[in-house]
């Protein structure tokens, strides 16, 4: 199979969908792989790097979508290339399409296949190609939230472990899953006082045996996130419903009870954002007020450590890769079921139901194609 890289195009994301590492490994297998000229330079990795591995430079996302049978990219496809997608054409990226009517419509319109990294799913009912992303956003939540708690970024002014006769900041997590548990720990081994909510009695339990000891796992409901978001100084929004939109958990009238200065990070803005304030921006512009609330929704957070997440992403999503291009997404899809959830929409039908339901569009089971 024709594997094509692209150079990502969306504002200040310097991921690359494959490393040299992993292109050698494609090419190993017997596959070809097109990377698009300068698409590895944000992080790091040279053209040359990729001819050394056994890659072919092409100058055009054009000759990429012309020649590939399956493109790769790490964000959704952008407006300019949609007209590029050719009917058939295997898709692989992380898509969202349950925040973006726009995007869905676009690819039904293409009749191509698309595979999302953020709906396959592996043992236990895991994310695995979520998960290594999920990790990176999650530590940097914290991270940004002790940065934009500073009163020259428009925050409180507040350090979030405070110091010896000075109180920490209260900082409220909600989500007890991949996302919320590594920022809760970035908060706590920051020295933060923190609050983490989760709907799972369960989670709970494995959390408090789990987490720091300045770290307070809470059943969530609307009045505890409502109690809590009155006195914090940090609100981390890390709610995930798989491929659907994310539920909005903090209101507007609640954020006219919070302090002002204080910071809320919604790493949920993929899926829409779980505050009603939350509107997606960028690392250039990355933070906004609402109601005297400071607001971080990047909608690519990790694309500001690509070094770090595109190591991270090659790893989970190269055997899903290997596997797709080695049997055709069909067979892949027989042979492994986690890959079929993966499939999002095929030659125009929506085979995601939270997608379907998403956009009130039919929904196709993802089974009619397997047979």
């Amino acid at each position: 199979m024709i594997v094509g890289i692209l150079k990502e195009i969306k504002v200040e994301e310097n991921r690359v969908s494959m490393t040299p590492a992993g292109v050698e490994v494609m090419a190993g297998e017997g596959h070809a792989v097109l990377v698009e000229k300068g698409a590895g330079a944000g992080s790091g990795f040279s053209d040359e790097a990729y001819r050394q591995a056994g890659g072919e430079i092409v100058e055009t996302p054009q000759e990429i979508y012309l020649r590939s049978h399956m493109v790769m990219h790490v964000k959704e496809p952008q407006p300019s290339e949609y007209d590029l997608i050719r009917e058939g054409q295997l898709l692989f990226t992380y898509f969202h399409f349950a925040a973006n009517e726009t995007l869905t419509r676009a690819i039904m319109k293409s009749n191509a296949v698309a595979v999302a990294y953020e709906t396959i799913t592996g043992p236990g009912n895991t994310l695995p190609l979520l998960t290594p992303m999920s990790e990176v956003a999650g530590r940097m939540a914290a991270q940004q939230a002790a940065k934009y708690a500073e009163s020259a970024q428009g925050g409180r002014g507040i350090l979030l472990g405070g110091v010896p006769g000075v109180a920490p900041a209260n900082v409220v997590v909600i989500g007890g899953g991949v996302v919320g548990t590594h920022a809760a720990q970035m908060a706590c081994g920051l020295g933060a006082r923190v609050y983490l909510l989760d709907k799972s009695l369960e989670r709970l339990r494995h959390l408090s045996e789990n987490m720091p000891k300045n770290c307070f796992p809470l059943m969530s409901s609307p009045s505890t996130v409502r109690e809590l978001v009155k006195d914090a100084d940090v609100v981390i929004g890390a709610v995930l419903v798989h491929g659907a939109k994310a539920p909005k958990l903090v209101t507007r009238e609640m954020l006219k009870g919070m302090k002002p200065g204080a910071v809320l990070v919604d790493v949920a803005i993929d899926q829409g954002g779980c505050f009603e304030t939350s509107r997606p921006t960028t690392h250039r512009e990355p933070t906004y007020l609402e109601e005297g609330v400071l607001h971080y929704c990047v909608a690519n957070m990790p694309g500001a450590v690509p070094l770090t997440s595109t190591a991270a992403l090659t790893n989970a999503t190269l055997p899903y890769a290997v596997a797709l291009a080695g049997r055709g997404w069909r067979e892949a899809a027989r042979v492994d079921a986690g890959i079929g959830d993966g499939i999002n929409i095929a030659f125009g039908k929506v085979t995601y139901r939270a997608v379907a339901e998403a956009f009130d569009l039919s929904y196709t089971p993802v089974d009619q194609f397997l047979k």
